[in-house]
């Protein structure tokens, strides 16, 4: 999945659900790489966080090569719930990432061991409490208002994180694809002197919205074959 994703981006694969009409669920901003630059895409390895690290290790035991561990931790800020021993059990489970909804720790180990982690950010302590489990802890995450499991995957990078469904993913990352086609050769165009509002036929668009005000700039860029906005 990873190397499917490689050439495209969260934004690429944002206009793409927009455009197939694909419920958009992104993880609230903030949610970043500890590395700039590093990537994640694959299958979710949800855990519900309770205080304690043997979630994470019973979800390793049901891991999948290229999976990637999501987090739920409530979006927490009084706690770090990742640390090196958990991203380096993951590494061994065959796990290629993780998404935090939460704080992660152990920052300089995190960059030497190379595994993508995407979190709030850091924080230098770690839980104080244990919660009772509750019996979707190995079955659902929650990240921001989305509820994610198994039968969906995700891709970051430094945009930000998505998910999606994976039963509409070959349609989504081929979209972007097209999408993204399009938007080189719109910038490469741009490059050479012809500017997006010639491309885009930007005068014509604005005469037919004022005879029609209902006409989109977006309804406009479906009907001449133009990205930008999705």
């Amino acid at each position: 999945m990873l190397e499917r994703f490689a050439d495209l981006t969260t934004p690429l694969v944002a206009d793409a659900c927009v455009r197939l009409g694909v419920p958009l669920r992104a993880a609230p901003p903030g949610v970043r790489a500890v590395v700039a630059g590093q990537r994640v895409a694959g299958r979710v390895l949800p855990a519900r966080h309770h205080g304690s690290v043997d979630v994470f290790l019973e979800a390793f035991g049901h891991a999948a090569p290229g999976d990637v561990l999501v987090v739920d931790n409530g979006g927490r800020t009084d706690e770090a719930c990742v640390g090196d021993l958990a991203v380096l059990e993951a590494a061994a489970a065959g796990v290629s990432g993780l998404v935090v909804w939460g704080l992660h720790r152990d920052t300089a180990d995190l960059v030497e061991i190379g595994l993508p982690v995407f979190s709030y950010g850091s924080y230098p302590a770690g839980p104080v409490r244990v919660d009772e489990r509750g019996p979707e802890a190995l079955t659902t995450a929650r990240v921001g208002g989305h509820e994610v499991g198994r039968d969906d995957l995700v891709f970051g990078d430094d945009d930000g994180v998505l998910f999606v469904a994976a039963d509409r993913a070959d349609a989504v990352l081929a979209t972007a694809a097209e999408i993204r086609g399009v938007e080189r050769d719109q910038a490469a165009r741009i490059r050479s002197g012809e500017t997006l509002r010639q491309q885009t036929a930007f005068d014509d668009y604005l005469a037919r919205r004022a005879d029609d005000p209902s006409y989109t700039f977006r309804r406009h860029l479906r009907r001449i074959g133009g990205a930008i906005e999705e």
